[in-house]
Parts: structure tokens; sequence; C-alpha cells
């Protein structure tokens, strides 16, 4: 057993509030938290760490990135300051089909090695899970090798999702053609144990909520969790439909309508709202964060860590835009990278400093839990704790 003693603790316990404990114990053991208190009732341990009034929170939870790919494309950067839209770009062949051409192109130890280094950004910035999806393959073998590279990245708990449907490749020119080629693939994917969850791009420039059905359809038969990128865009109803399937989370949200916040919120869906990409794409649309609110939806963000529309490392940046551009509050933005961005992967054993709780925390150089949104541009961590270690 190790206590860990004389730190500011930021617990979240509950559903609100900082749950400050001003000098805060923990004891460990079996990469688990075992108690959690104020020092002065701690109880006895073999090792003793002293944190020397260190803030401590739960360690960070990054619940919707696209980790592995090959090539960039800061060559639309440029394209959207000329004012070209995202739309454009993808219509003219770019965005996500020239990144599959990239992908494609790479090596698994290439894929791999890229990966790494944007997996260790995150490490540095506090993440102790995250979530990897694919789909820059977009054919059976790309797609395959995409997922087992995100298995392989090291130093963090990595949740898996097949994001296939995410955009037509060039050899197909018939949309449902395509999606029976995805959902044929998932059975021998998930079989491998490559796939954690699916997701999919419901979008007019992506694929119909009919034909994200019959991917969630085929999911539900392996008993894998949906999540879905809906409403960037525009309203396509992508939000209601997965609610439907009691999705675990929907992403994005710029367009969700009244009828889409009240079936995630009957569905118990989480909000996984994206800054990075809203600021990238100059977005001007803002997600409905009041009536997410009061319809009681629990609300994540996460960096969406991708080659084009938000191409930063940085959650902590994430949590500055979090409270600027959309109004989160700090203690919900910080709620949205920890607790709520475990639910959005359907994890309930962290996000918080409570007994039961994985050992996953970070200890920052700070006062209030508020400085780690309030400040940008600079990186506090002091040290990083995954499984008690």
């Amino acid at each position: 057993m190790k206590l860990w003693r004389g730190g500011r603790l930021a617990t979240l316990a509950g559903d609100s509030g900082w749950g400050l404990i001003e000098d805060g114990a923990m004891l460990v053991e079996g990469g688990l938290l075992r108690w959690v208190g104020p020092t002065a009732d701690a109880p006895a341990a073999e090792e003793v760490v002293n944190l020397h009034g260190a803030l401590v929170t739960p360690g960070l939870v990054d619940c919707h990135t696209h980790l592995v790919y090959g090539g960039n494309r800061a060559n639309e950067f440029e394209q959207r300051l000329h004012g070209a839209s995202y739309a454009d770009i993808a219509r003219a062949g770019g965005g996500i089909r020239s990144t599959v051409a990239a992908t494609r192109a790479a090596s698994e130890a290439e894929l791999l090695a890229d990966a790494t280094k944007r997996a260790q950004a995150l490490i540095r910035e506090g993440v102790t899970t995250v979530e990897v999806k694919s789909g820059y393959g977009l054919d059976a073998a790309t797609e395959a090798r995409m997922l087992r590279v995100a298995r392989q990245l090291t130093g963090l708990d990595v949740r898996t999702t097949y994001l296939a449907a995410h955009a037509l490749p060039p050899e197909f020119s018939d949309a449902d053609a395509y999606i029976a080629a995805v959902c044929d693939w998932l059975p021998a994917l998930h079989a491998q144990g490559l796939v954690d969850a699916v997701d999919a791009f419901c979008e007019h420039i992506a694929f119909s909520p009919a034909q994200v059905a019959r991917v969630f359809d085929a999911a539900q038969q392996l008993n894998l969790p949906f999540k879905l990128h809906a409403e960037q865009l525009s309203d396509q109803g992508g939000a209601a439909l997965a609610a439907s399937y009691r999705a675990l989370s929907c992403d994005h949200l710029e367009y969700l309508s009244p009828a889409g916040v009240q079936a995630m919120a009957q569905a118990g869906t989480v909000a996984v709202l994206l800054p990075g990409a809203f600021y990238a794409l100059k977005e001007t649309k803002l997600p409905p964060v009041a009536a997410l609110r009061e319809a009681g939806v629990a609300i994540a963000i996460a960096t969406d860590h991708n080659p084009g529309s938000s191409p930063t490392l940085s959650p902590l940046l994430m949590l500055n835009m979090a409270c600027v551009l959309f109004g989160l509050t700090p203690e919900e933005a910080l709620r949205g990278l920890t607790v709520n961005g475990a639910r959005a992967l359907g994890l309930a054993d962290r996000g918080q400093l409570v007994p039961g709780q994985r050992a996953d925390f970070c200890l920052w150089d700070g006062a209030h839990p508020r400085e780690l949104a309030a400040c940008f541009g600079h990186n506090p961590l002091i040290k990083r704790v995954r499984g008690g270690e």
C-alpha cells in the first residue's frame, strides 16, 4: 500500500462541485484508490509519498481522437484561410480522402512511430486514457492495420473505435454498397479483439441516418457499443438515431436540435463537444450547451486530434477553449475531460478520486483546479500516475 498525502485534491466526487479536500491524501493498493480523505485522518501505509501541496486531479480522459494516420493536411489550413469550406475541400477530393491515401501508403511500423509521438504529447499533458478511431483506411486491410497500431500504443489505456463509415473511399461509387462492406468487415475485426466500439459519420457529406443504422445493427449483433459523429455541419437527425440505440456518445453537435437533446437525455447519451474542430474550421454555430445543461445531458470534451480539422494535441488548451468558445464553466470543462470523458467510453472505473476507482491521477503546479482551464500556452503538469504507478 502507498499513501499519497499533503495535496490539494479535486476529487470531482458526486455529480457537481470540485469535491475539494484542501489537505488531502489517497491510499493506493493494487492499482486502485482504497481510501481518500483529509491527511489528518489518513490510515497507515507501508510507503508514503509527500505531495508538497500539489494540486491533484483525476487523470485526463481524451474520449475522441484519430491518432493513427499517415501524412498531414496543413495545405487545407491554407485553403480554408482563402475561403474554402471543409465541405468544399472534401468534395474536391481533399479532407478525409487525402488522409486515406497517405494512410494506405504507410507501413504499420510508420503508423506506429507517428502515433506514438502523438500519444506521448497527450501523456505529457496528463492523459491516462485515450480513445483512438480507425476510419482513414476505408478498406479491410488498412482499417485492421490502424486498429492494430492503436492497440500497440503504450503508456496509457487505449480504447479502440471502428470508424470505417467515415467517408466513401474512391473505389466505391455506391454508398450503400460501401456500408455493406463496412458491416461485413466488422465481425472479423471484432474476433481479433481490435474493436471496443463502433462509430460513423452521419452528415450530408458522409452517410445518411439509414446507412448509419445498418452499421449500428451490425455492431448490435456483436454486443458492441455505439458512438456517432453527429450534427457537426447540419442537422441530420443523427443524435436522435444514436440515442434510439442508447449510444455511449454523440460528438460535435453544433447543429443539435431540441428533439435531439431530449433523445440524448432520455438515453443517457453523453454529448462530446470538440472545441478544437470548432476553432480550426472557424465555425460560428455553437452547440446548444444551455439546452444540454437543462436536460441533464452529461457533457464531455476531447481533442478530436486529426490531421485536418483539429490537429491539436493539447487537452489543456481544450479546457480553455471549452470555456471561452462554448461557455462551459471550468468545473464543467474538467469534468468533461475526466469523469464525463470516461462515461463517453462506457468506463465507470475512472475520472474521479473516490475509493474503488482506478488510481489514475495528475499532480499539477497550481492552487485551484480552475487554473487548468483559465491558463493556456504552458504545461503545469508535475507528475502523471496511471494505475498507481
